[in-house]
């Protein structure tokens, strides 16, 4: 079947299963399709997603995807072997970082720090220095530079070079100078500069972000190279475009060139289709809550904005880029659940999409957390991703009782609402960093909650947290997915300047603002987005003097210095449970560069439920409000309309997803067709 012209494809890849959703404009309708993930070569498992929706892609309209083949090569340590040019003296930066020890091995004696991507004899410096000012303090050693190339490309045979030089964000003179060089000498090697990337201070963090983009921008070229010529093999003629881990999506060509922007671009894509459902439906607060086949993803949205940090970390290597505040727990439907000393303990090892869940019968031997919901009666074995996959729920059992229960001593049934406590525990304690450390009562949050398994463990963790009302949308499995195809094509810009917040002080800033809004034109025109469609926000990092880490304020028209400290005051009482008297420190200049794109509408279904839905059957399941198992009516979610109610316990299917009501819940049905469980207190 091929598309009609008016349809947007987006698809998402995740360690299990890779998502395709197809959205036609002209009628609303949105179609699912799941493939698994296939780790040895990814582009061919978005192949075979895209297939079950359509044969050819000459009428497809707009194509977004999200990967996190980045991540997965940080993680797994198979990115590129990179080679490190830095100042003379500096080559051991890696190691001395910050010379601290993370807060969770605070006490652990024994802690050494994870050794770093780029061995010692892979960096190397060179002579030449520019200050904190930016001033030229020594010239660069233009012969030292090709002979640092000549040593990591000629004799160590490295494919991949970061250059990362001190104060560069205050003049990238020289590691523009020294990239020049070594792309004249080796025109097929890989070169990152820092300032390409982030035109921040903090060396360390720098060098870490560089040396991260340097190591997987080779992995990134070759499979962007190899998807788009399978792409336009199936008919595709509009560009692809990649998801950023900041939200918004970018032109591929350019994130062969800025490929660390897109590491995070699974789960960005459910933050910005959370985001754009918390507008629509007017919930002022929503928590995400993306659970996949290996992690669960969670975010705070409020007021239809998620909260975003410019520094984050990745298996303890620190990134300086724009990034949603995610907080990710190793815990998914492929999670293992093994004893360790007589201790239950799930994730963050996964089974994966090879061999997979033991009831897969692909080889799996250990259980998992899909494995415990077949043992609890959620998942139906013959209707499992639509009954297009075969599931042996004996062979889970068994797993799962001889694996956990023998040596905890109880049931196989028991031992799996174990597996969902723990899970659980480790969940809240994910959601606690992001809503009650920050002063924010998660009870006033609705929980939206999707991915494969999200609609399955949002009820549950709804009651475990007190959260009135879980939101599940429409094709939950493929909301990620759905998310990109709500993305604008954005482009952040920075650079550090640390000066005092005062009107002299924005005054002599217009022409750095006007700079980076040069730049962002720059990118917008180089992706072919219309003058008509741009927008650029201008933000200031802003500190009270003393303070190691800053708050975001956006510029409004006729802003002056006391407006501007005013809101600093106000974000830093709500943040923080007080403001000081002092005066406020501008660290970093930001520009936003946003390219409006076209997005689907959320379409009011027809129809009114009236009466009793009809079940389609029925079967016993575990209820964690009654601590047993009871029967539970089962429904098929396409029978569900606008206004229809039911009260637990029940299980709702959809093919790819399992929506599990327990005995204190209920459900209803709004007009979008979006399934609402809430607990009958919260009427009241």
């Amino acid at each position: 079947m091929s598309p009609s012209s008016r349809t947007r494809l987006a698809v998402d890849i995740g360690g299990t299963f890779v998502d395709a959703i197809a959205y036609d404009e002209a009628t609303g309708e949105l179609r699912l399709h799941k493939a698994p993930t296939t780790p040895d070569a990814p582009a061919r498992g978005v192949l075979d997603a895209v297939g079950g929706l359509a044969d050819r892609l000459d009428g497809v309209e707009a194509f977004v995807h999200g990967t996190t083949l980045g991540l997965n090569a940080i993680l797994q340590r198979r990115g590129a072997d990179v080679g490190i040019i830095t100042n003379a003296g500096f080559r051991d930066l890696l190691e001395i970082a910050r010379a601290n020890v993370p807060g969770q091995y605070m006490y652990d004696f024994a802690y050494a720090p994870p050794p770093p991507l780029v061995p010692r004899r892979h960096r190397t410096g060179v002579p030449g220095r520019i200050d904190a000012q930016g001033y030229e303090v020594e010239p660069l050693d233009e012969d030292a530079v090709r002979e640092a190339g000549r040593l990591l490309v000629e004799e160590q045979g490295l494919r991949s070079l970061a250059i990362c030089f001190l104060h560069s964000y205050a003049e990238p003179a020289h590691e523009r100078r020294a990239a020049q060089i070594l792309r004249d000498a080796y025109p097929d090697v890989s070169i990152s500069t820092s300032t390409d990337i982030s035109r921040e201070y903090r060396e360390y963090e720098r060098t870490s972000t560089v040396t991260l983009d340097a190591y997987i921008r080779p992995v990134l070229s070759d499979y962007i190279g190899a998807l788009e010529g399978r792409l336009s093999a199936a008919g595709l003629t509009r560009p692809l475009h990649i998801m950023r881990s900041g939200g918004g999506a970018m032109t591929a060509d350019l994130a062969r060139r800025a490929p660390l922007m897109t590491v995070l671009s699974g789960p960005a894509g459910g933050v910005v289709g959370a985001s754009f459902l918390a507008r629509e439906l007017g919930r002022d607060k929503l928590i995400s809550f993306d659970v996949g086949g290996t992690s669960v993803d969670c975010c705070v949205i409020e007021d239809g904005s998620p909260g975003e940090v410019h520094e984050a970390g990745i298996d303890g290597f620190p990134l300086l880029i724009p990034i949603f505040d995610i907080r990710t727990v190793g815990a998914g439907g492929g999670s293992i659940a093994w004893v360790d000393e007589g201790l239950l303990k799930v994730g963050p090892r996964s089974a994966g999409a090879v061999p997979g869940p033991v009831a897969y019968g692909a080889g799996g031997t250990e259980p998992t957390v899909t494995d415990a919901a077949l043992v609890l009666g959620y998942l139906d074995p013959a209707a499992f991703l639509g009954g297009d996959m075969t599931i042996d729920a004996d062979a889970a059992r068994a797993a799962v009782e001889e694996k956990l229960g023998g040596p905890l001593g109880v049931d196989a049934t028991h031992a799996a609402a174990s597996v969902f406590r723990v899970l659980l525990a480790r969940t809240v304690g994910a959601l606690r960093e992001i809503t009650v450390e920050r002063a924010l009562d998660p009870r006033e949050f609705a929980l939206l909650a999707f991915g494969g398994a999200g609609p399955l463990l949002g009820p549950m963790l709804a009651r475990e947290m007190g959260v009135t009302e879980t939101v599940v949308p429409q094709v939950p499995a493929a909301f990620s997915a759905f998310g990109m195809l709500m993305s604008d094509l954005e482009y952040e810009f920075a650079t550090t300047v640390l000066k005092p917040l005062s009107d002299a002080t924005l005054a002599e800033l217009e022409p750095s603002f006007a700079d980076l809004e040069s730049q962002g034109e720059e990118v917008l025109s180089v992706q072919g987005v219309k003058p008509e469609d741009r927008t650029l926000i201008r933000r200031l990092d802003v500190r009270y003097h003393g303070q190691e880490h800053t708050l975001g304020i956006d510029l409004r028209d006729g802003d002056d210095a006391a407006a501007i400290l005013e809101r600093f005051h106000e974000q830093h009482r709500a943040r923080y449970g007080h403001a000081m008297p002092d005066g406020g420190q501008i660290l970093t200049l930001r520009v936003r560069a946003v390219g409006v794109l076209p997005k689907p509408g959320l379409r009011r279904l027809d129809g009114t439920g009236e009466g009793t839905p009809e079940p389609v059957g029925s079967r016993p399941a575990f209820d964690f409000a009654a601590g047993e198992t009871v029967p539970f009516p089962v429904y098929e979610r396409s029978t569900l309309a606008p206004g229809h109610t039911l009260p637990g316990p029940a299980i709702v299917e959809e093919g790819t997803s399992t929506t599990v009501i327990f005995s204190d819940q209920r459900l209803a049905v709004d007009v979008h067709g979006h399934l609402l469980v809430s607990s009958p207190e919260a009427d009241q």
